[in-house]
């Protein structure tokens, strides 16, 4: 399937650009309990400073966004990896709680463009067959990008410090642009090995979506009066909710909660990204299976993302009752898998119901709203900690906020790109 084929090339590339992605994101939660003693930094602090990275990128998903649909995906992808990657970087010069969250803004602000830029390269360069898996197969480098963090992150740390295993993760996003600018285009048909076969099946059923963005279309104002992305935006806070407990908490929990040491805590912690990471290919898997059964795009998608939201609540929510490490480890390890199941056709709904000529102006708002979880996820956690100095009540509420997710998910449908009077 990958092999002569530019456009799972750029999957390939892309990838890569989640691995990185979520290594740069996750080497502060690993590495907190250095960061927390060297900058005598309380529980709450460090929440702030978890947020205080969502800042900036929720911003940054819609600019982003706008900034996909305006220059262009390359140009937009680009820009974004330097920036984050520099940001990345200046990590290891802070000196305390506020230059802290100084850089993790700005690091947030870098990041911000990564989702929607992703989302309208998939929708321009895959059919809709092959989207979902697209997507699944892209967005897994994230999960393992977590994954990965854990163990080598966590070992720069160890040999050589926290301040410089930063500047070694910038490093991998730098060489990284070089690979993004060979490889990628804006459009299938700009690139200049793209051959007529290949062409051809990528257009079957994405003439349309071609043909649509060189045309103009309706404001973004149009979109922000439907239900549908609104019910969306929803659905993926629910999502993002979750998930930015993993990416912050998850690692101090493994040593308050479980006594880890960093060097276990790091191997202990990959788990649930590996197969967070298998949650992504096999939910892309199942959604365009129904697809193909069905022939029912949203209906396909909805179906996926509802399920994994479900057991992924159910999942955390019963590891509250649980307090010795296997037994968590493994309800942790389900509910990832089951949450990152879910987060394939997450995207997916915003690619069966936004029009292709405003994904990345609406996807970003939805990227925006979703991830003002991560503003408040973190913090709410650090208070709590400070508070009870237990996890059980934040993942109580972590559970209660997956279910409100998939409700929010089963009210939406497609969206016309006509400006009509309902």
């Amino acid at each position: 399937m990958f092999k002569n084929n530019i456009r799972w090339s750029l999957a390939i590339v892309m990838f890569f650009g989640g691995i990185i992605n979520y290594m740069d994101r996750a080497s502060l939660s690993v590495m907190a309990p250095f960061i927390e003693k060297d900058l005598e930094l309380s529980a709450t602090q460090m929440g702030i400073v978890f947020s205080s990275f969502f800042l900036g990128y929720a911003l940054f998903c819609f600019i982003g966004g706008i900034c996909a649909d305006k220059f262009g995906p390359r140009k937009t992808m680009a820009s974004a990896m330097g920036l984050w990657s520099v940001f990345c970087g200046l990590t290891s010069l802070v000196t305390g709680f506020f230059s802290m969250v100084a850089v993790r803004v700005l690091f947030g602000m870098g990041e911000g463009p990564m989702g929607t830029t992703n989302n309208k390269t998939i929708k321009s360069w895959f059919p809709r067959k092959e989207a979902a898996f697209a997507t699944g197969f892209i967005n897994s480098g994230q999960p393992l990008g977590g994954a990965l963090c854990g163990p080598i992150v966590g070992m720069f740390a160890l040999a050589l410090g926290w301040r410089t295993a930063f500047v070694i993760i910038m490093m991998m996003g730098l060489v990284w642009i070089i690979f993004w600018l060979r490889t990628a285009r804006d459009m299938p048909e700009q690139h200049p090995k793209m051959t007529p076969q290949e062409l051809a099946h990528i257009r079957q059923d994405t003439q349309a979506v071609a043909e649509e963005l060189k045309s103009s279309g309706p404001k973004l104002s149009y979109y922000l009066k439907q239900r549908t992305v609104w019910a969306i935006a929803a659905g993926y806070f629910a999502y993002s909710y979750v998930l930015s407990f993993f990416l912050t908490w998850f690692p101090t929990y493994l040593v308050q909660s479980h006594g880890l040491n960093i060097k276990t805590m790091g191997f202990v912690n990959a788990i649930p990204w590996l197969f967070g990471a298998i949650g992504l290919i096999t939910g892309g898997l199942i959604c365009d299976w129904l697809y193909r059964r069905s022939g029912k795009a949203l209906t396909s998608s909805k179906t996926v993302v509802v399920t994994g939201m479900v057991i992924s609540a159910c999942s955390i929510i019963y590891a509250s009752t649980i307090s010795t490490l296997y037994p968590a480890v493994i309800l942790m390890t389900l509910t990832v898998y089951a949450l990152y199941n879910a987060g394939t056709c997450i995207w997916s709904t915003v690619l069966d119901t936004i029009p292709a000529k405003s994904i990345g102006s609406v996807g970003g708002f939805i990227h925006f709203i979703a991830n003002l979880a991560g503003i408040i996820g973190p913090t709410l956690t650090g208070i709590i900690l400070d508070k009870s100095h237990s996890f059980p009540l934040t993942f109580i509420i972590a559970g209660i906020v997956a279910i409100i997710g998939a409700m929010a998910i089963l009210m939406t449908k497609p969206i016309s790109s006509e400006i009509t009077d309902s």
